[in-house]
């Protein structure tokens, strides 16, 4: 199947793939605008929101999924960003403060055990998961582990890495727009680009072109995804519902 395989869509043409009421009939209809406007493969992804509320929309998409309801050749599984993420300001960028935890074994077999197997991609700041177990367990598992919203250390990085991280989720977001000169996230993930791929917006907007040029002259082409982050009011026009 030819076309663009997009790692993280949030939403799109007016539909939310986080909302609690999203139904099947608009989760279709958005499969249908995304396709048509170029995009053979995607992941829809679901951010941080209170623990509860997170179980019900993983497992609604994955049942879908499971179910044949939703053709696993075009939505193959899910993103799941959050809640194992940095609560701290500039670090947690747009999702709920309140809602981020810290990872735990118990918390992470949940999500598996919700997601029904259709989990294809976490992120997470490894800073939150001690010893890199959750990392660890999830690699195990199959499932992608990518560090984002984080201000893991050199060496956590590293720790992660050795305990099966490998990815980096929109390098040059999630994270404050003022950080030290030369010890931050940006420049401690980049340091490490041999062994990790690295997700970028390349949109103009989240990470400036000329700083994205910068970026991809640090990093070897196939250790460079570009994804979309798309929110539900992508495509709209002002005014416009769907």
């Amino acid at each position: 199947m030819s076309g663009y395989v997009d790692l993280q869509v949030n939403g799109y043409a007016g539909v939310d793939f986080n909302a609690l009421d999203l139904t099947l009939e608009d989760f279709h209809y958005a499969m249908r605008r995304i396709r048509e406007d170029g995009t053979s493969q995607f992941l829809p992804t679901l951010i941080t929101a209170p623990w509860q509320e997170m179980l019900v929309k993983i497992e609604r998409i994955a049942g879908w999924i499971e179910n044949g309801e939703v053709p696993s050749d075009i939505v193959p599984g899910l993103h799941i960003e959050g809640p194992f993420l940095s609560p701290l300001d500039g670090f947690i960028g747009a999702h709920p403060k309140d809602a981020a935890l810290p990872a735990t074994e118990s918390r992470a077999s949940e999500l598996l055990d919700r997601g029904r197997d259709f989990i294809r991609l976490i992120t997470l700041a490894p800073e939150v998961d001690d010893r890199g177990a959750v990392t660890r367990l999830f690699s195990d598992r199959g499932v992608v582990v990518a560090a984002g919203h984080s201000d893991a250390s050199l060496n956590e990085l590293k720790q992660a890495i050795d305990q099966g991280l490998s990815l980096y989720t929109h390098l040059g977001n999630g994270c404050p727009s003022s950080l030290s000169r030369h010890d931050n996230i940006i420049q401690r993930v980049l340091s490490l680009g041999e062994h990790l791929s690295v997700s970028f917006i390349a949109d103009g907007h989240h990470v400036p072109s000329f700083a994205l040029r910068n970026y991809l002259n640090m990093l070897n082409d196939d250790h460079v995804i570009i994804v979309t982050d798309a929110i539900v009011l992508l495509v709209l026009v002002p005014g416009d519902t769907n």
